[in-house]
């Protein structure tokens, strides 16, 4: 297919693809996608080998949100039965924490739900960054607060943390049906405020909301624009309880051809399977490493993921493998540049249709079942899934 061909020239000399070619690999149709995986797959394997990045996500407050992302369980007026708790302490974070260092995360990931952190919460957070840095050598630590003000991003690099995490979601025309107690300008300042801190980049996208192919692309070439090191790429957990509960729009198929999508945007970029992968891709999630490398291990925030152990299977069958504390995540070029801008924290861490008519695909049939509230980690006093 000529539109794949031209795509791997581009990935693998970090062109960007024009949007109709973007839009063209949404279009394709299922009798292509294997052949759509295994071009985005040369990309990927050319900027990152066969190796794949393990994150684990500590949950430092839970619920009590007084935000209105209507895709989130803890949001101002979920009804989810969700965990809710207030922050951890740091010695309870930090256990958290080891106990995904142990199941082979690179990467610990703190977040706590809320508009954005008070001077106060950032000295908290500060200190958990120290205990888990100080049990747990050499991790990296991204942290996830929400809205920062001036001068807490260079507070939290001062700390130790190594990234910052803020996605935009969806696209700039429709980020006001999703949320309105905040903008897509807001997030898009917080991915700059990061950046320019000197901490890793860390910003991706929600899919699934009912948005169309434009928004997609949209939302992929302004994060392109922002040249974040880290992409997640989430794909919606409709939970029961929140406004977006009866979105279920996505197949496995659909699934994978975002994630080629965003591989062929951002060809040298960390691509990051992030929420809902076990719930939406299901049997299909060892495809979706020819495309990403970099998936979360065990469990989300409020869900329950798929069993860490489940996950190192999962990555060994698959012919790929884990990758190591003592190799760099990014290509060589964007540790160079970044390096050149002053940022040290990027060691390891972390941007014409085909000819086929394919009728539209309908929304899958809801599978509420698939749908797990997380019990168990942080905040409770089960041990952690990981």
């Amino acid at each position: 297919m000529d539109l794949l061909n031209t795509l791997v020239d581009k990935g693998l000399r970090r062109e960007l693809p024009s949007r109709e070619e973007a839009l063209a690999v949404l279009a394709t149709s299922d009798d292509d996608l294997l052949d759509v995986v295994a071009a985005a797959g040369k990309v990927r394997r050319q900027w990152f080998g066969r190796r794949v990045k393990l994150n684990y996500l500590v949950n430092l407050k839970s619920g009590l949100c007084p935000e209105d992302c209507s895709y989130c369980s803890q949001r101002l007026g979920s009804k989810a039965e969700i965990l809710k708790y207030t922050w951890l302490k740091p010695d309870e974070a930090s256990q958290a924490a080891a106990a995904g260092v142990a199941g082979g995360a690179k990467r610990v990931c703190l977040v706590a739900s809320g508009r954005g952190p008070t001077d106060r919460d950032v000295d908290r957070v500060a200190q958990t960054i120290a205990a888990v840095k100080e049990q747990n050598e050499g991790v990296e630590v991204c942290a996830c607060l929400g809205l920062l003000s001036d001068g807490q991003a260079e507070r939290l690099r001062g700390a130790g943390a190594d990234a910052y995490n803020h996605n935009l979601n969806t696209s700039e025309a429709t980020y006001a049906d999703i949320t309105k107690t905040h903008t897509y300008a807001d997030r898009v300042d917080t991915v700059r405020k990061a950046h320019a801190a000197g901490l890793s980049a860390c910003s991706g996208l929600i899919a699934g909301m009912g948005e169309s192919d434009e928004d997609l692309v949209d939302v992929v070439f302004s994060l392109r624009e922002l040249d974040p090191d880290s992409v997640p790429v989430n794909f919606l957990i409709p939970f029961e309880g929140t406004p977006l509960a009866k979105e279920w729009n996505l197949t496995p198929q659909r699934c994978l051809r975002i994630l080629a999508m965003v591989r062929f945007v951002c060809p040298d970029v960390e691509v990051r399977i992030a929420g809902g992968r076990e719930v939406h891709l299901r049997s299909m999630q060892p495809l979706a490493l020819n495309l990403a490398n970099s998936i979360f291990l065990g469990d989300y925030l409020t869900s329950e993921g798929q069993a860490g152990k489940a996950d190192l299977e999962m990555i060994a069958d698959a012919g790929f493998e884990v990758e190591g504390t003592d190799q760099v995540t990014l290509p060589e070029h964007r540790v160079d540049a970044e390096s050149a801008a002053g940022c040290g924290s990027h060691e390891g861490g972390g941007c014409g249709p085909c000819g086929v008519d394919e009728p539209p695909v309908e929304s899958n049939e809801a599978r509420t079942d698939l749908v797990a509230v997380r019990r168990r980690g942080a905040g409770t006093d089960l041990a952690p899934n990981a």
